[in-house]
């Protein structure tokens, strides 16, 4: 069983060409399919499209949000519908050509976890393109996981990896980083992209800022969740280090007859040194927390057991 999940908004005139193109690209594979439409608090007519396209083809399943929580959201529902042992994504706007997912499944049978769109010849405005560029930069730099296009909407999973994958926010873009962090093997294809037919992009400056915010969450939660010590001890060690450093020569100058009590390098030394205690206590604090939360799993997971040949 092959899943495909649509998250949709405002695309009324794109559902069923999309279903469409589903079938055309599906179908001859001779495997069975179902589409997963998400409706993302829509305010024109698209969940009515979606219901009469659900009266008419088996394979269709809608889910529709109270109101628009986000492209994350919307995701997290249609995986979670979703009962195929391979799961594709692909936005409901018609810019993402379907005919691609068949070269992303011989991708996935190759061994890899997660095969994630590239889109080398983008039909968006420069400005946009632009934007991505830098976003997917920076994001392969802090992240570790370089790839072309973090956020293209095409992508082919196994169920595993989609399985309680944690989406809110604007996390959807950086669902190949949270599968890599996982230890998920990631592989990147290039796809076709096309002009958009109906409606206008949603996607503003403000999102790749509010991005970089998530890329954070990201970053921290992948490098750090298991060992949070090792950076907020790390830092500070740094700012304590650096704040004895400044102190020490203080002192230096005060034994040498100079006056310090009224130097800002005295109240910065100080700081600088507080600071840095703080930081290694609340690494402390957060490595013993972790450690309790650990303890608790790995002892649910022991009652779960009932039996292990080996």
């Amino acid at each position: 069983m092959i899943s495909v999940v649509v998250p949709v908004h405002d695309e009324e005139r794109s559902v069923g060409l999309l279903y469409e193109e589903l079938q055309a690209a599906l179908d001859p594979a001779g495997e069975p399919w179902e589409a997963v439409f998400v409706d993302d608090g829509s305010q024109d007519g698209s969940f009515a499209a979606l219901t009469r396209l659900h009266s008419r083809a088996a394979n269709v399943k809608v889910v529709r949000l109270r109101r628009n929580f986000g492209k994350s959201v919307a995701l997290a529902s249609g995986f979670a519908q979703a009962e195929g042992e391979v799961v594709v994504s692909i936005d409901g706007d018609l810019q993402d050509d379907p005919a691609e997912i068949p070269k992303l499944l011989a991708k996935l049978d190759e061994g890899f976890d997660l095969v994630s769109g590239w889109k080398t010849r983008r039909q968006d405005p420069w400005r946009r393109r632009a934007v991505s560029r830098i976003f997917n930069a920076v994001t392969g730099r802090v992240s570790g996981l370089r790839l072309h296009d973090m956020n293209c909407g095409l992508k082919a999973y196994r169920a595993e990896v989609v399985r309680g994958l944690p989406l809110y926010g604007e996390l959807h873009r950086f669902i190949p980083v949270l599968a890599h962090y996982r230890g998920f093997r990631v592989a990147e294809l290039p796809v076709n992209h096309r002009p958009r037919p109906h409606g206008r992009s949603r996607y503003g400056l403000e999102r790749y800022l509010r991005g970089f915010l998530d890329l954070l969450t990201v970053t921290f939660m992948g490098r750090y969740r298991h060992r949070p010590l090792h950076l907020f001890g790390g830092l500070g060690l740094v700012l304590g280090l650096l704040g004895t450093a400044v102190l020490v020569y203080l002192t230096v100058l005060k034994a040498t007859g100079e006056a310090i009590g009224q130097r800002p390098l005295l109240t910065l030394g100080v700081l600088l040194v507080v600071v840095g205690l703080q930081f290694f206590s609340l690494g402390l604090l957060s490595e013993m927390v972790t450690s309790h939360h650990e303890e608790r799993v790995g002892a649910n997971e022991r009652a779960q057991v009932e039996e292990v040949l080996s």
